[in-house]
């Protein structure tokens, strides 16, 4: 049974599930000038009630003040008493019950069944962090001790560890409404790691996010937090966005879009006075390698588990296999035919937006003049945002021959590449662009006869599966859930997992300070309890 309304104090259940369209700043609302914009339906096309105001320029402002404020008392609360108010956001996303899944399905048109899970690996992310927070290691605390008779030169008191970045701007992903939205990923572990964070809702699901928006604001005034730890903004255009970027009080960004957008972000970002990060998932076709031995033990069920990763939320997942290796003769064959039968035989679904469905069928056009063979369904009478899935299928050679094919397509549909060539694969292996995944299907002896086809995958991606598929990313604290550019824009990060949160933290060393002033992290009787390494050792005590 789902939390009841007692959880909610800052406003009623009922407050905090009226849609009215505004902005959040802090913890007052946006007004009611300006431009409006309304989400769709994106199985009809029809617009969806109510209007949303886009915030201003005036209210940015406002809500980049407010960030600024919160940006020291907020840092300062103990990590433990954070947890509390992360596990409160959750529990006021759950106390939203049905009206949040189906807004949520009716911005997007994907099933309720599909956000209960997403509701769930939401809070999951907020639990995670909190449990990170009351743990305390995280914060990566060292204790180099003072050697005062230390020849040739005494040597200091150093101590050092991760404290917040300070305000954070979050954008929130169209095909995510909740778990890399509002109170995703990027937001769970920037406020984790104590900064403030300023939300861009995303124009797909407003009605959506502000029913989260509200959760999380509740859950500030509920744990006493800072006025502007947190805020949202509504916006139908750009300007809101790069405005936000731009502000100086903003010290790191967290994006989840295409790589158009992404790289846009990021060199605005660079171009500021003060350069900051922008932790962009931008990219990816996340290869898989079927293995010949695979095909022979298993083909039926890597067929139908191909289709469910490539067609599962109608190709809108960042992890969706684009790039699928094969080989060539007839077990090759016979495993192409199966797909492409159940390709010809799933009906067609909308896409989230009408620009995701214009982008999808522009890019089916071009690859069918890429490639020679392919195969969909033939639907014709579509309406609102729905496409056809499809299936496209090349030879090696012509895929090395042709760079336009490692294109990330959005939505239901892959590339086959046929090769039987041990070399041919490790040329493809070395050709790829960062990816967040890839994938490869064999027996353990193909790990040990195609252990250089790992290597060079290490090199290009975040996460390696054997024997998976690559939609899919478990919430634990050792995931990676990133790769190199352009699959991310800092290969060395993650967005999802325990170490998600070190992206909004930053190193600071103390040197001979007194006890009492330093981080209860760095105080010599470790009031917190927590691991440390002290003088090169690692040290509970």
């Amino acid at each position: 049974m789902l939390p009841g309304p007692r959880l909610i104090v800052g406003e009623t259940l009922n407050q905090i599930m009226e849609i009215k369209g505004l902005s959040i700043i802090g913890y007052t609302r946006g007004s009611e000038t300006g431009e409006t914009f309304r989400a769709f339906d994106p199985t009809t096309g029809n617009s969806v009630e109510p209007a949303f105001y886009s915030a201003t320029l005036n209210e940015l402002e406002r809500a980049a003040g407010l960030a600024e404020q919160a940006r020291i008392p907020f840092g300062s609360v103990p990590g433990r008493q954070r947890a509390v108010f992360l596990r409160k956001i959750a529990d006021n996303i759950e106390a939203l019950g049905d009206t949040l899944i189906e807004r949520a399905s009716l911005e997007t048109s994907l099933p309720n069944a599909r956000f209960i899970g997403e509701r769930g690996r939401t809070c999951m992310q907020l639990r995670m962090f909190a449990d990170l927070l009351d743990e305390g290691s995280w914060v990566d605390a060292r204790i180099d001790h003072a050697i005062p008779d230390r020849e040739p030169l005494p040597k200091p008191d150093v101590r050092s560890m991760l404290r917040p970045v300070g305000p954070v701007a979050v954008f929130c992903a169209s095909n995510f409404p909740l778990a890399y939205s509002v109170a995703g990923g990027d937001t769970a572990s920037a406020l984790a790691a104590g900064c403030p964070v300023i939300v861009n809702a995303h124009i797909a699901h407003p009605g959506t996010a502000e029913l989260v928006g509200m959760a999380v604001m509740s859950a500030a005034k509920e744990c006493s937090m800072p006025d502007g730890v947190f805020s949202l903004l509504f916006s139908n255009g750009y300007e809101i966005g790069q405005a936000l970027v731009k502000h100086p009080s903003i010290k790191a960004v967290g994006f989840t879009g295409s790589r158009r957008g992404g790289r846009a972000l990021m060199d605005i970002a660079a171009a500021r006075p003060e350069p900051i990060p922008v932790y962009t998932e931008m990219s990816s076709v996340n290869p898989t390698f079927i293995l010949p031995s695979a095909i022979k033990e298993r083909g039926d069920a890597i067929v139908a588990g191909l289709h469910a990763s490539v067609t599962g939320g109608v190709g809108q997942f960042c992890t969706k296999p684009g790039l699928v290796f094969l080989p060539s003769g007839e077990s090759g064959d016979g495993f192409v035919d199966k797909f492409d039968r159940m390709i010809e035989d799933t009906a067609p679904a909308p896409l989230l937006t009408g620009g995701i469905s214009s982008a999808y069928g522009a890019a089916s056009t071009r690859r069918k003049n890429e490639v020679k063979g392919f195969a969909f369904n033939a639907q014709s009478d579509l309406q609102g945002f729905a496409v056809n899935p499809s299936a496209f299928e090349v030879s090696a050679v012509d895929y090395l021959n042709t760079p336009e094919l490692n294109e990330e397509i959005f939505g239901p549909t892959t590339l086959l590449i046929r090769s039987n060539q041990h070399d041919e694969l490790l040329a493809i292996a070395r050709s790829l662009e960062g990816q967040l995944t890839a994938s490869v299907h064999g027996t353990e002896a193909d790990l040990i006869d195609y252990a250089d086809l790992i290597a060079i995958l290490e090199t290009k991606v975040g996460r390696l599966i054997f024997n998976g598929f690559s939609t899919g990313v478990e919430v634990c604290p050792s995931m990676v859930h990133g790769g190199p550019y352009p699959a991310t824009s800092d290969g060395r990060s993650t967005a999802v997992g325990g170490r998600a949160i070190t992206r909004f933290a930053r190193l600071v060393c103390y040197q001979n300070f007194p006890d009492a002033s330093l981080p209860d992290e760095l105080k010599e009787a470790n009031p917190l309890a927590i691991d440390r390494m002290i003088d090169g050792k690692m040290s509970r005590s």
